[in-house]
């Protein structure tokens, strides 16, 4: 029984029995987790700080960022530059890959949305951090390429957020399931509260913005209004709809009971494939959904198979409860076909 082991020892314990985890992958997490535990501290003063409003300026996305986006980003540039564990980095807020000093380059890419949800920090909604490891080149002490980042999402080592809410719960995969660790602030430390999570198959629960159907494509929009229909539609039964505008909670909520969030593609900007990025926050969260049993998908192919071409690509986001998610990719299919 491992349930109430610091991360470390859990991390640790699963190596000696037959798990491959490399030590400095364990070490990679564990120096994740304790930067995020900085940033739970820091968002948890919030207006104490004086760090809560608009930054007056843009990420890359030209999204506005907020004060907490910037500092959160520099906790965890500044905490990983110079663990020896990352050859490089990239972010949400920063346009480029972040590079490392030589001598403090290690073997492994890491990436990450510092403060996911960042819209919900002045009204008190749960926010997060997410975080994908990948493995830069064999032996790769150089400074990595930018297509060395362009990896799909089945190449990922481990994947994870850590969720600020009424507790702070860091959930975690390297491929050998889901599990959480809730932050005890008596002792510091991340300890294993639920190991093995499993998400229901099937669900009457769905999250997305029902303000933007009107941009959808059909097979999302009818899908929504067959769900609107209840028990005496298509579908035959009535369902729930949750909204929080904040990935890590939306996804926490599915990890614990079950669920389906749709972020879907929308004509608002053509040049645009979706509104969420792939590399930092699609594919980690896809990771953890389909190693929690779930599944996750564009509408059109599995998340973790797209091709990586740029840092900052945006894809349409469907995940949960695998066989609701398979509802709606079967709407997506039979608009193929009759296309």
């Amino acid at each position: 029984m491992t349930t109430g082991m610091k991360l470390k020892q859990f991390l640790l314990h699963a190596k000696r029995t037959g798990v491959e985890l490399p030590f400095d992958l364990i070490e990679l997490i564990h120096e994740v987790s304790i930067t995020c535990k900085e940033i739970a501290a820091t968002v948890s003063r919030g207006e104490l700080s004086g760090v809560l409003g608009v930054a007056g300026s843009e990420n890359v996305q030209g999204e506005t960022q907020k004060e907490l986006d910037i500092i959160t980003n520099d906790i965890m540039v500044e905490h990983m530059k110079v663990s020896g564990l990352v050859a490089g980095m990239g972010s949400e807020e920063v346009d480029d890959p972040i590079s490392v000093p030589a001598q403090e380059r290690g073997e492994y890419i890491l990436l990450f949305d510092p403060l996911d949800g960042s819209s919900n920090i002045d009204v008190n909604i749960s926010v997060g951090t997410i975080f994908s490891v990948l493995k830069a080149p064999m032996g790769c002490r150089a400074e990595p390429s930018l297509n060395d980042y362009h990896q799909k999402g089945t190449q990922q080592r481990a994947a994870g957020f850590v969720v600020y809410g009424p507790s702070t719960v860091l959930v975690l995969t390297t491929g050998q399931g889901v599990n959480m660790f809730t932050l005890d602030n008596s002792i510091g430390e991340f300890v294993l509260t639920k190991e093995g999570v499993e998400i229901p198959e099937d669900t009457k629960e769905f999250a997305i913005n029902l303000s933007n159907k009107r941009f959808w494509e059909e097979p999302m929009q009818q899908y929504i209004e067959d769900c609107l229909q209840g028990e005496k539609g298509p579908l035959g039964k009535r369902y729930n709809m949750r909204w929080v505008a904040s990935m890590v909670a939306e996804v926490f909520r599915i990890l614990v009971r079950g669920g389906i969030f749709m972020y879907p593609y929308d004509n608002r900007d053509p040049s645009k494939a979706g509104k969420l990025r792939l590399m930092y926050e699609a594919n980690p969260m896809s990771f953890i959904i389909e190693q929690a049993g779930g599944m996750s998908s564009t509408g059109h192919e599995r998340i973790m198979d797209v091709e990586a071409k740029d840092l900052h690509q945006r894809v349409p986001v469907i995940l949960g409860s695998r066989n609701e998610v398979a509802k709606v990719v079967e709407y997506h299919l039979k608009d193929e076909d009759a296309a």
